[in-house]
């Protein structure tokens, strides 16, 4: 014979139990997340001038629990895929473009084809940072919030 119980807690106090573990909203502990997050990413975010890379520092509220990657690119370079359409353009006379653009007011959207990542400067560059970073760096994440949350 089995019983389950089904429960749910209502905390109506003052924040103080969270606040002495540095837990609430803004606080020491997401803060510590964010900043390892950012920190974290910046060798698998890819990299030409790093703009793209330091981008959160100013763009992601302190302990707000966001990282911004706050560039016009950030969509496209994420999920590794060439947005369209692209119009290419001939600067000279050897047939091929020397580049491309997208006309003004039109709708972006994945094509399919694959970005190619220089690694010269971060070897781990590539799409999908965060979740990649995820899944090699969750646990260092988790014990910084632990200590932070232990005033260690």
């Amino acid at each position: 014979m089995s019983v389950t119980i089904k429960a749910a807690f209502q905390w109506n106090g003052d924040g103080d139990l969270l606040r002495a573990k540095n837990l609430e909203t803004g606080g020491r502990v997401q803060t510590a997340i964010d900043n390892a997050v950012i920190s974290y990413c910046m060798p698998y975010c890819p990299w030409e001038t790093g703009t793209l890379a330091r981008s959160p520092f100013a763009a992601s509220p302190p302990g707000g629990g966001q990282v911004i990657y706050a560039t016009p690119y950030a969509r496209y370079l994420y999920y590794g895929e060439v947005m369209g359409p692209n119009i290419p353009v001939f600067e000279d006379d050897t047939g091929t473009p020397t580049r491309f653009f997208s006309p003004p007011g039109q709708e972006k959207h994945l094509t399919g084809r694959a970005l190619t990542f220089r690694t010269d400067s971060n070897p781990l560059a590539g799409a999908f940072w965060f979740e990649r970073m995820k899944a090699d760096h969750m646990q260092d994440i988790l014990e910084e919030a632990r200590n932070v949350a232990n005033g260690k």
